[in-house]
């Protein structure tokens, strides 16, 4: 059973993901906005645990250039 407010699965846990990669674009892109914000754990459902490390991951794709700092959407 889901321990978040609405009730959603972690994928994460689902899958047993023992590693979130950076070099992972597809998967990272899903947890980002258009605005290039990490999307909060209440949307997604993803734990705690994999939502810290999902943050490095993204973090770090970023310090690389795989993804966008700032998506100005204009």
């Amino acid at each position: 059973m889901a321990k978040n407010k609405y009730n959603k699965n972690c994928p994460f846990t689902e899958q047993q993901v023992k590693y979130i990669d950076y070099k992972d674009i597809n998967l990272l892109r899903k947890y980002v906005s258009q605005y290039s914000k990490i999307v909060p754990r209440y949307y997604t459902g993803v734990n705690l645990k994999y939502q810290k490390a999902l943050a490095v991951a993204i973090k770090r794709a970023r310090n690389m250039a795989l993804l966008p700092f700032v998506n100005s959407g204009r």
